[in-house]
């Protein structure tokens, strides 16, 4: 954080920017911790990550006062702290379900699983009128400003920066502390042992007597729930969402957030995401530097190519990503 501030004041960056760009980087980082366990910790191929980011917002968004689509009337009262909760226990048990019949397969089946569970999942809440179908889910987002502090209303105003914005940084970077302690703890657990066993050597964890197969499950249901507490953070940056904003791409951005801070990494995931929402907010400024005026069709696209040169880079001069381990990269994918 201390080198994005760094970053963005020699760019010019204003606060409302630099405030941006951190609420990006702490809901894509809580959201590629979850994707960690998956990968990182147990080995399990997820292509399909946005789909517990999908439920986990809309299950949060749809228990917190709302509206749906063009409706005016709003429904849902549950607080705040438990509609994420619910949202996080609603991506535990897709998690669970999923697990059910690819976890005793080879790890290609769960890939193709999950890449299919998460475009279903969107095709359903276009589909349905109790989601808002394609105009899906707003109205939400003041239930959050509701528990706003004064004084950060004017430490914000202070910083020319929106007073709803600040807060969810603040609330934003408290649960990614909260979720890197908890990853850290597990890790260094005995239940974060047995995962890293089942990584590198599935059938010598199954000799020593450990149920694989419930490993397996708690993994994808914890990382699915981590997906689901992202899901829920990124409704609130979004102020509205519909099946348009959990598209396949969500995946992609978190599995390179994940390459470039490193797999099995506790911090890695942090870096890499702080590190990815730069360069793509610095693609516009880069681009109009040394192109000139481009249109914001091929700007986006350029992004991309730029993402994918990193992810290139990284692979050839530090595959192990920034926090990684070289030994880690010997994986045993079940």
């Amino acid at each position: 954080m201390a080198a994005l501030l760094w970053l963005g004041f020699s760019a010019g960056w204003a606060w409302a920017v630099i405030t941006g760009v951190l609420i990006k980087a702490g809901i894509y980082a809580v959201s590629a911790m979850g994707l960690n366990v998956h990968f990182g910790f147990t080995g399990l191929l997820n292509f399909g990550h946005v789909g517990f980011m999908l439920v986990g917002a809309y299950t949060t968004t749809l228990l917190l006062p709302h509206s749906l689509g063009r409706a005016s009337e709003p429904a849902g009262s549950w607080p705040l702290w438990a509609a994420l909760l619910a949202g996080m226990a609603a991506a535990a048990v897709l998690g669970l379900l999923l697990g059910i019949p690819t976890l005793r397969l080879r790890g290609d089946y769960l890939a193709i699983a999950t890449i299919a569970i998460a475009e279903i999942l969107r095709f359903l809440a276009r589909s349905f009128e109790f989601v808002g179908k394609t105009f899906g889910v707003l109205g939400f987002s003041g239930t959050l400003q509701e528990s706003r502090p004064d004084f950060i209303t004017s430490w914000a105003r202070s910083l020319d920066v929106p007073p709803s914005r600040f807060w969810l940084l603040i609330t934003v970077w408290l649960v990614v502390l909260g979720v890197y302690l908890v990853s850290r703890w597990l890790l260094r657990s005995p239940w974060g042992r047995v995962l890293r066993a089942i990584r590198e050597d599935e059938d010598a964890a199954r000799a020593l007597g450990k149920n694989v197969f419930w490993y397996k499950m708690q993994s994808l249901m914890i990382g699915g729930a981590l997906g689901g507490l992202a899901g829920g953070l990124l409704a609130f940056d979004l102020t509205q969402i519909n099946p348009l904003s959990f598209q396949a791409q969500e995946t992609f951005f978190v599995w390179t957030i994940l390459i470039l801070g490193g797999a099995a990494s506790i911090a890695g995931p942090i870096a890499g995401s702080v590190i990815f929402w730069v360069v793509l907010t610095q693609t516009d400024d880069l681009a109009a530097s040394l192109l000139g005026d481009l249109s914001s069709a091929t700007i986006a696209g350029l992004r991309f190519v730029l993402v994918g040169l990193l992810i290139m880079a990284i692979m050839v001069f530090r595959p192990q990503g920034l926090f990684g381990k070289r030994e880690e990269l010997s994986l045993d994918i079940q």
